[in-house]
C-alpha cells in the first residue's frame, strides 16, 4: 500500500543519549529511518506554498507538475 505523509521539517531532531548525539529524521527523506542520513539537504530550496513529491531515487516534482491547474480556472 502506498501512503503520502506530510513532512514540513528541513532538518533532523537532535537527541542526546548519554554522551552521544543522535539525529532523528523529520523530513521523511532518510533511507535509514528513524535516523537522519543527511537527505534533508534536498529540501533546503523548497518554496513555501508548493507540495513536493520525491521518488525512491530522490527525484523531486511538485504536485502542480502532476496535476496542473488549467489557466481558464483563474480567468473570470
Amino acid at each position: 500500500m502506498t501512503r503520502m505523509v506530510r513532512h514540513d521539517a528541513k532538518g533532523p531532531a537532535i537527541i542526546k543519549v548519554g554522551d552521544k548525539m543522535i539525529g532523528v529524521c523529520q523530513c521523511g527523506l532518510s533511507k535509514s529511518k528513524p535516523f537522519c542520513d543527511g537527505s534533508h539537504k534536498q529540501a533546503h530550496d523548497e518554496k513555501a506554498g508548493l507540495v513536493y513529491i520525491y521518488d525512491a531515487e530522490g527525484k523531486r516534482i511538485t504536485l502542480d507538475d502532476l496535476f496542473p491547474t488549467p489557466k481558464e480556472a483563474f480567468e473570470a
